[in-house]
């Protein structure tokens, strides 16, 4: 067994990260142009005083080391995705639910297909887990799950997994009532072998 390095828990006070990685996804959008630039919302950025999330939890890790910032827009454009599917997206924004939908799922290509680019095959299982995982979250009303999963992938995005994580994902197929306490032990860094 090989120890595991404890992430950070992602801050609870405005970030400066958040602002700047907000901004980098609107622009990418913007220059985009097309639908996605339509639903850039004008007051969307450093404004939006956003805390740190998925985002930045993935690209403090070691496995970002050398293209953070990369990570950070990748991670952050995913999120964007999953937000405008089941919560209030900060950059793009729509009263069209149907439109939303498929906001988000342009998101979630775009995202995957950058990360594609990198190279990082784990990366990119690890996301369609996260989305997967969640998504089924959401679909059972357990936002505060889906929530756990999002923290837990982002801390596997930028550590690797580890046997918890892996155990902890089977738990939410599987729907366990112990998913949510697994996840959270993974997200934190407990886990101490791969």
């Amino acid at each position: 067994m090989s120890a595991t390095p404890t992430p950070p828990t992602p801050a609870p006070a405005s970030s400066l990260a958040a602002c700047a990685s907000l901004q980098r996804l609107r622009a990418l959008l913007l220059a985009e142009g097309g639908l996605m630039a339509t639903l850039v919302d004008p007051q969307a950025g450093p404004g939006a005083d956003p805390q740190d999330g998925p985002a930045q939890l993935a690209a403090a890790g070691p496995r970002a080391e050398g293209a953070r910032e990369d990570y950070e827009l990748v991670i952050e454009a995913i999120y964007e995705g999953y937000l405008l599917h089941y919560g209030a997206a900060r950059v793009a924004r729509t009263l069209d639910r149907d439109l939303g939908l498929l906001a988000g799922d342009r998101l979630y290509a775009l995202g995957l297909a950058r990360l594609v680019a990198l190279g990082d095959v784990a990366a990119v299982a690890e996301l369609a887990d996260t989305i997967t995982l969640s998504a089924l979250a959401q679909g059972s009303g357990a936002s505060e799950l889906a929530d756990a999963v999002w923290t837990a992938g982002a801390r596997a995005l930028g550590w690797g997994s580890s046997t918890a994580h892996r155990h902890a994902k089977k738990l939410v197929r599987a729907g366990s009532h112990e998913a949510v306490e697994a996840m959270r032990t993974s997200a934190i860094g407990l886990a101490t072998s791969r």
